[in-house]
């Protein structure tokens, strides 16, 4: 009970700092809403945490996964707020699936290959049809998340971002708070369908495929 205990408040502990640096550096600027309240930021951070533990034990995979989750948050974040994503965090985020690779070699180099050019080139194609349809930080993001998730995951993770943007994207027409043809940041969405094909992993791919 005192490790579970432990992962959990660890957890809440950096996504706490990692809220406070996205709402405290240089591009707090760029963000007019008030930061998500701690408490929110902490049970995320701790549920993370101790989800990663649950599925992986106290290896080094669970600090891959844990850092993975943790960039996909603040991406998430940043992009709701300012319809951008930083390349830094689209390096770290290739950076975090280049080790991976050595860690989870049950994911192979063909599926990361699938997986690099499966999603992000759905959007780049219909990107160059449909201009604006989505954003290069998606596309780029996509590209480097599929050599962490390999080409099943990937496709699950937006086949569930297709699903939840469609969800809330009604939301948004039903109360008016957007018209038809304005936009909403698609980066979220993407990076909760990661993060839920990363915990759910092949039981969620056979859901799918």
């Amino acid at each position: 009970m005192l490790i579970h205990i432990s992962i959990f408040c660890t957890g809440a502990a950096i996504f706490s700092y990692l809220n406070k640096v996205i709402y405290q550096t240089s591009i707090s600027n760029l963000i007019k809403n008030t930061p998500p309240p701690h408490i929110l930021m902490n049970l995320l951070g701790g549920l993370t945490a101790t989800g990663c533990y649950f599925k992986f034990g106290l290896e080094l995979q669970t600090i891959i996964v844990f850092t993975f989750l943790t960039t996909l948050t603040a991406i998430a974040i940043i992009d709701k707020e300012t319809m951008n994503i930083p390349n830094e965090l689209i390096i770290e985020v290739m950076i975090v699936a280049i080790i991976s690779i050595h860690f989870f070699p049950e994911i192979s180099l063909l599926s990361r290959i699938t997986g690099i050019i499966s999603v992000s080139g759905i959007l780049l194609i219909i990107t160059l049809i449909v201009p604006g349809a989505f954003g290069g930080g998606d596309i780029k993001l996509m590209a480097a998340s599929g050599i962490f998730l390999g080409g099943k995951s990937c496709l699950a993770a937006f086949i569930i971002a297709i699903l939840t943007a469609g969800a809330y994207g009604i939301y948004l027409l039903a109360t008016q708070k957007k018209g038809r043809k304005d936009h909403f940041a698609f980066g979220p969405f993407l990076c909760i369908g990661m993060a839920i094909s990363v915990i759910g992993g092949e039981p969620l791919q056979q859901c799918f495929f």
